[in-house]
């Protein structure tokens, strides 16, 4: 990777995780039976559960673990999709939709089931996601999901705006709803979590080695490290998202790789701690341009959203301001309170806001799009991707594979994503 990403240590998830495993670069060539390229979540969960299947697997990471933005997200492990129940049947049939609908709906258990499963050492909550509604026509939507999720058996509940109030401690929403399956985790412990597994399950996983070619001849699939070391496998597993190069033609181009900003606080005082999410939900609300937030395990209000495009400075505070300005409108009683940590990080966003999965040659398996819900979807897709891969069944797959479409002018993208960001400061009902 030749561009130049907003570093991971200035943000809150570095200064507080679990250490990493000892890993190094690729020094030298190796061979292996497939080939993960991205330690990320859906890489590292594809790496474990295909080595637990006895597959001899290598993963190359251009940085650190989680460098990209499974270490920088906002830990929210949220169930479903953009798209309801009802949506995804309309779009892909009563078959095709429910297996689908199943799919999104296992990825928060999946999370929570490795991590006891592999006893990690992450911080974690599972009280319940809330979606705050704050307009009359989200208020809709959250009673919309509330009757697709109850039909599928989750006790979701709609909040009126009492509720709501008393819930998330501000009383800028008309009401929402609840889905319990939802929590919070540490989220670059869990990925070095996810990459500790993988490692007692005999994967090699080299930091430092940014892959910089794919070449394939004669059935075998060669991965040339920036350092010159290769690895060749019968297969090859792409699984960057956000944080996509050139290495596949065009793949860059499939997603808006856009820039999502964070804050924390320091400590808050117990006073305010109880009045905020007292209950341990976390949040995002139903804004186009949606606000996130939560309490973490140090007792720190963390707020995210959307930011520039270009990768912001960390010795200038004014870029975040919009966040810190957000706090004290939305929690007056938290205004003032210090902020501790500003960072962010990439989100990669489909034409569709649809995972996608692309196989553009025998053997060369891609996983893109994470739209924001990326601690469980990647961390299921990775499952299924290591099913197919090991059993070639393509049911394994919550979505089929595609052919690889750029975005329509990709070169004016962030004209187009400012003016429509710019629209929705505008018209989504501000806090």
């Amino acid at each position: 990777m030749s561009q130049e990403f907003f570093p991971l240590s200035p943000s809150l998830w570095a200064a507080t995780a679990a250490p990493a495993p000892d890993t190094t670069p690729l020094q030298s060539d190796t061979k292996a039976d497939v080939v993960v390229i991205g330690a990320g979540y859906c890489g590292l969960s594809t790496a474990l559960h295909l080595a637990e299947r006895g597959v001899r697997v290598v993963v190359l990471e251009a940085r650190d673990i989680g460098f990209g933005g499974s270490g920088r997200n906002g830990g929210q492990v949220i169930p479903g999709m953009k798209f309801d129940p009802s949506e995804l049947m309309a779009m892909f049939g009563r078959e095709k939709g429910q297996r689908l609908v199943d799919f999104a709906a296992s990825t928060v258990d999946a999370v929570f089931n490795l991590i006891d499963k592999h006893q990690m050492d992450v911080p974690q909550v599972r009280r319940g996601w809330i979606q705050g509604a704050h307009t009359p026509a989200a208020l809709k939507m959250a009673e919309r999901r509330v009757r697709d999720w109850s039909a599928q058996g989750v006790g979701a509940k709609l909040l009126d705006r009492a509720e709501t109030a008393r819930l998330l401690g501000t009383d800028k929403y008309l009401g929402g709803w609840m889905d319990p399956r939802g929590g919070g985790v540490q989220p670059l412990s869990y990925v070095r979590g996810l990459a500790r597994a993988a490692i007692a399950a005999g994967v090699v996983i080299h930091t430092d080695s940014p892959a910089t070619q794919l070449q394939h001849d004669k059935g075998q699939w060669k991965v040339v490290t920036a350092g010159g070391a290769t690895v060749s496998a019968e297969r090859v597993v792409l699984c960057t998202n956000g944080y996509t190069d050139g290495l596949c033609p065009q793949l860059a181009k499939s997603i808006i790789n856009a820039n999502s900003f964070q804050v924390a606080t320091e400590p808050l005082p117990e006073a305010v701690r109880k009045s905020i999410l007292p209950e341990g939900h976390v949040s995002s609300d139903a804004r186009n341009l949606l606000l996130y937030y939560r309490i973490d395990h140090s007792g720190r209000l963390l707020m995210g959203g959307r930011g520039t495009f270009r990768e912001p400075d960390s010795t200038q505070p004014a870029d975040w301001s919009h966040l810190e300005n957000v706090i004290g409108k939305l929690f007056p009683q938290a205004a003032g309170i210090p902020i501790d940590y500003r960072w962010c990080g990439h989100v990669a966003i489909t034409r569709d806001y649809l995972p996608h999965l692309h196989e553009p040659a025998p053997g060369l398996l891609i996983d893109i799009g994470c739209q924001g819900r990326g601690v469980g979807l990647q961390t299921r897709m990775g499952q299924a991707l290591a099913e197919y891969i090991t059993s070639g069944d393509k049911r394994a797959l919550p979505v089929a594979p595609s052919v690889i479409k750029p975005f329509p002018l990709y070169g004016l993208r962030r004209l187009y994503v400012s003016a429509v960001i710019g629209w929705y400061r505008m018209t989504d009902g501000g806090v």
